[in-house]
């Protein structure tokens, strides 16, 4: 009997994971999960931990064992879409990005979005000129170390934190003017509320990038936002696709298309290819959820789509939530007092990214500064060139159209909108979730190819440990060679193409094998039902059996004899 409580008790352990989930102040929430529960059940546990009612705007990432992130679905299991040895990890983020975050109805979910788009700036995802970062930076400052005093706060202390991965001096003698002389006396949620209102307003608010290249082999970052799809190259946004102009998202493999109906009935299809088909796939998946989150009415509207056609299998997907109609309907209605919030100190690191100037690293500790200078350096040498103008192909395959540059709040047709100083290089665009510590050598090397910076908070703490430049450069020309070896994007297409027409023929043939073997059963065997009989009894067939099928069967017969017969005398 013990032995049997004894089993049952650690079959009942083994059903149960430990879950560690990293809140957006960095701290951690842990909790224990069944085999089956749900992505809905963390969720909801996770939402109750913070005391969160508008929680339709926010999701849970992880990165699976072959280093591609994800978004947690709600409707399926969380065991088995980790696939990976407990303890799990996996970080807690904005998914949905308010269009408005200004009109949210609870200041708990207006710190929450504050905190997202400080790690964005941080990140370098929220990429814009040298004023905006300044009073931004000044706003982070406001509201989490208050009035500028001159007995705490000495000459040169906004240099004590990290707003940005590197800073110059101008830049934080602005920030630290800022906030001496323009907010004294701001409240930490009147200063978050400011900080939200300025974010809103800048070309990439929203954007979490996915990279990939366009059809001429150039880099580009996608990303899709409250407004609409977004393609970055350079410090310019070569291309804004509103919503409501989106008529189809697609992948085949690495390839992404986008379908795209404007005005006076043009039709055009962006092309990009992704870095591996997982890769591909959760942008597809990233960008049916957004669309549908952001352009309809009621999420009864929403249908499951596929990626699938003639000669690929495809992939099925429906988003599963709310939409932002009804999500800001459903907030309307909340009536409750305001929850306590407990904001997290200034600390001097992981807040936000810089923009401008060279590196001033004399913020950085001394054993991660070789390592974030190569990071910075390297990913703006792959960026330097890719300023220009994303070739796009017509629906019928004609010339290319040139890309429009668009405003959500401007009809700027005519020029691509420049959005900072310095070349789109989001340092936390591949890998944002925490990793296994033996693979971080390895992330850092191919970001670095890839032309994306590396956090710090993801780089070794021991100098010995951190690779040189010269063994980094030696590194990624190897691997280089090997992916050159692969071909480009038009050895992709023909490829694809090759394999479309086997799969055309292989079909073919397995179509034609089925109808000679109804065939054969129709007129060789004698199964007596009801389908066989009728066909049989009809003139045509009465006419093909006689006066075709077996003149062709007797012919066959007398070659199999004349061969056997050929054999046996041999």
């Amino acid at each position: 009997m013990l032995s049997r409580l004894m089993s049952g008790s650690s079959r009942s352990l083994e059903r149960e994971y430990s879950c560690t989930v990293r809140l957006l102040d960095d701290s951690e929430y842990t909790c224990t999960i069944q085999r089956d529960a749900k992505g809905q059940y963390l969720f909801d546990l996770l939402c109750h931990h913070l005391n969160l009612l508008e929680k339709d705007y926010f999701g849970i990432r992880f990165v699976d064992p072959d280093k591609q992130r994800h978004w947690l679905e709600f409707t399926k299991s969380v065991v088995k879409q980790l696939r990976s040895q407990p303890p799990f990890t996996m970080c807690f983020r904005v998914k949905f990005y308010p269009a408005d975050p200004a009109a949210l109805k609870e200041e708990i979910t207006r710190y929450l979005v504050f905190l997202q788009i400080k790690r964005d700036l941080y990140h370098g995802r929220l990429l814009c000129k040298t004023s905006d970062a300044a009073l931004l930076a000044a706003y982070i400052l406001q509201a989490e170390i208050g009035d500028y005093d001159p007995g705490k706060h000495p000459e040169g202390y906004s240099s004590k934190f990290q707003f940005f991965p590197k800073h110059s001096e101008k830049l934080e003698k602005k920030i630290a003017e800022i906030h001496k002389t323009e907010l004294s006396g701001q409240t930490p949620a009147t200063s978050e509320l400011n900080f939200l209102r300025k974010a809103q307003t800048l070309e990439t608010y929203g954007v979490d990038p996915h990279p990939c290249k366009d059809v001429s082999g150039n880099a580009a970052f996608l990303a899709f936002t409250p407004f609409g799809f977004v393609v970055l190259q350079g410090n310019k946004r070569v291309h804004f696709i509103k919503w409501n102009e989106v008529t189809k998202l697609k992948f085949e493999g690495k390839t992404f298309y986008l379908y795209v109906s404007q005005k006076e009935e043009k039709k055009i299809i962006l092309t990009y290819f992704a870095p591996t088909p997982e890769a591909c796939k959760h942008l597809w998946k990233c960008g049916i959820e957004n669309q549908a989150f952001y352009k309809l009415e009621k999420s009864s509207q929403v249908r499951t789509v596929s990626s699938s056609n003639l000669f690929f299998k495809g992939s099925r997907f429906r988003y599963s939530g709310r939409v932002a109609k009804e999500v800001m309907e459903s907030s309307a209605k909340i009536k409750r007092e305001p929850p306590e919030i407990h904001r997290a100190g200034m600390v001097p690191s992981r807040s936000c990214p810089s923009i401008t100037h060279g590196p001033r690293l004399s913020s950085v500790p001394r054993t991660r500064r070789r390592a974030v200078h190569i990071s910075i350096m390297e990913g703006l040498e792959s960026l330097r060139d890719s300023a220009h103008s994303t070739p796009v192909r017509s629906s019928s395959h004609g010339d290319a159209f040139l890309p429009h540059g668009r405003s959500s709040r401007a009809d700027s047709n005519e020029r691509v909108a420049v959005i900072a100083d310095e070349a789109y290089s989001p340092a936390d665009s591949v890998l944002p979730t925490p990793v296994a510590e033996h693979s971080l050598e390895l992330m850092l090397l191919s970001r670095q190819i890839n032309g994306a910076t590396c956090s710090i908070e993801e780089e070794k703490e021991s100098e010995a440990s951190t690779p040189t430049a010269a063994e980094v450069e030696g590194l990624g020309g190897e691997l280089r060679a090997l992916c050159q070896g692969h071909g480009g994007p038009e050895q992709e297409q023909v490829n694809k193409f090759v394999l479309s027409v086997l799969r055309l023929l292989l079909v073919t043939v397995g179509l034609l094998f089925v109808l000679l073997l109804l065939l054969i059963v129709l007129t060789e065997s004698d199964l007596d039902i009801a389908f066989f009989r009728d066909i049989r009894q009809t003139p045509e067939f009465e006419q093909f059996h006689y006066q075709y099928f077996c003149p062709l069967r007797r012919w066959f017969a007398c070659k199999i004899r004349s061969v056997v017969s050929l054999l046996i005398d041999t």
